[in-house]
């Protein structure tokens, strides 16, 4: 039973279709490793156990009776903290909000119901989901498997934690800013950050029900098939954008590494890249070379990175503005005065963006479509571009001061740790699809390859970090964790 705790959910699937194992066995496998494993990870910080165990009752008596089982059923599943469950709270890490119960699922964790996935709990985030670690006053600090004095990531960091550690099947997690890509990295697992509005973000939104900019919800997993189903399981519009559209995906471009044109960026001038992460990626680009991939590591979109960077944290901040308070609105607006608009530091760009007016916003969006354009042009000589997710490995726990004052270590130099949203930004920002995979250690730490692709080139993307999973690295367990 240890090895079907790292098993992919598709794995876990057929085990239970044919009953090979039950599904109340299946979670009840799971359930222990949480109660054994969890105490020092804290990733799994809202337990519906009750109701799970109900479901994978019912699952097993369907099998019984030889009903056709759904494509998840039996697999055991949690959610990201951000999204409601039925009678349970959703916080976002915030005190304020440790009593709002929510009243029904979120549309994706119905379809995931839907599709046969026994979701027992939900798992662990930073403060309003704006950190690249995972703590919070409602819930606690979440530990990453690999090393306990590090961040899993965030936002997502509890979901990555827990796949790591096999104490769930399967998990769904968010992305404005690299939340689900950065724990995927951090924790040596695989994720998907879907092309922009495909997936409805429905129950998801602490209240609110318009789809914030740039933001979308998708797969985490520990296989790239379990994210390829896991996205045909939740994308699609809601029943009000149904009523006049129908997601129809195209099909991955290639079937194979041969022919695959792939370009490689390794590092840029705005964001730094551990000089050891960089030449991973370059030994990959060979490797798919020698598979018969045309790999180049200068192609490019043909925009400048300094302007998207900036572009992107003011749109970011302009996305993320709506839960800043009054007050603080005030007081950004008047560091924004004090700085200047000649300042282009992560903080002068963030007050700017929390107080940005919408003729400027605009016009920043009208930059951001000129680039959009460029990305279109650049996918169609190449099908992908592979590039760094993060500046390195995950770095130690600092929950000291305000995100935007820490810095990290990378080269042996300090730099900022908001540095890394460069790369969050570079196919974030255009609404683009973003996959990523394991690609090796550093210092006995994972690190991932973002796979990115052009709008709606979901599945290439998802496709290629298959390919790399099969000819390059897969999903490895922590060490620790095989009982």
């Amino acid at each position: 039973m240890t090895d079907i705790a790292f098993a992919p959910a598709t794995k876990l699937a057929r085990l239970v279709r044919t009953g090979k194992v039950g599904a109340k066995e299946l979670l009840d496998h799971y359930l222990a490793r949480v109660e054994k494993h969890d105490g020092a990870i804290n990733a799994v910080v809202v337990r519906d156990i009750e109701k799970a165990r109900k479901h994978a009752r019912a699952v097993d008596r369907a099998r019984a009776r030889g009903e056709a089982l759904p494509p998840l059923a039996g697999v055991p599943m949690t959610v990201k903290e951000s999204f409601n469950i039925a009678g349970h709270p959703t916080t976002w890490g915030d005190p304020a909000f440790k009593d709002n119960i929510a009243a029904c699922d979120a549309l994706a964790v119905t379809r995931f119901r839907e599709a046969g996935a026994v979701i027992f709990g939900k798992t662990n985030v930073p403060l309003m989901l704006a950190d690249w670690q995972s703590y919070n006053a409602v819930y606690g600090t979440t530990n990453n498997p690999w090393d306990m004095t590090r961040t899993p990531g965030g936002s997502s960091g509890g979901s990555a934690a827990a796949l790591a550690a096999g104490m769930t099947g399967l998990e769904i997690g968010s992305d404005i800013g690299a939340s689900i890509r950065n724990p995927a990295h951090y924790c040596g697992v695989f994720g998907h950050k879907p092309t922009w509005g495909i997936c409805s973000s429905k129950g998801h939104t602490l209240g609110a029900v318009a789809q914030s900019d740039i933001s979308a919800i998708g797969p985490l997993a520990r296989s790239a098939s379990d994210l390829a189903l896991a996205l045909e399981v939740m994308a699609g519009p809601d029943e009000i954008d149904g009523a006049g559209w129908v997601l129809d995906l195209p099909k991955p471009r290639t079937k194979g590494l041969k022919g695959l044109r792939v370009a490689v960026m390794p590092s840029d001038p705005n964001a730094e890249v551990d000089t050891r992460y960089s030449a991973l990626l370059e030994d990959l680009g060979k490797a798919l070379k020698r598979e018969g991939a045309k790999v180049s590591l200068t192609a490019r979109p043909e925009f400048d990175t300094t302007e998207m960077a900036k572009t992107y944290i003011l749109m970011l901040r302009a996305a993320t503005s709506a839960r800043i308070p009054d007050a603080a609105v005030e007081r950004w607006a008047a560091e924004a005065a004090r700085r200047g608009e000649g300042d282009a530091s992560y903080v002068a760009l963030m007050a700017r963006g929390n107080t940005l007016s919408h003729r400027n916003w605009l016009r920043l969006n009208e930059q951001r479509h000129r680039m959009r354009l460029a990305w279109a042009a650049f996918f169609r000589d190449w099908d992908v571009l592979l590039c760094p997710t993060a500046a390195g490995a995950a770095f130690p726990h600092d929950q000291e001061g305000e995100r935007h004052d820490r810095m990290i270590e990378v080269n042996g130099r300090k730099q900022p740790t908001t540095d890394q949203l460069f790369w969050a930004g570079y196919p974030g920002l255009f609404f683009l699809p973003g996959t990523v995979a394991p690609l090796g250690l550093i210092d006995g730490l994972p690190v991932g390859v973002q796979i990115v692709g052009a709008q709606y080139d979901d599945r290439t993307t998802i496709a290629v970090a298959g390919m790399i999973e099969k000819a390059w690295r897969g999903f490895e367990p922590p060490p620790g964790y095989d009982g």
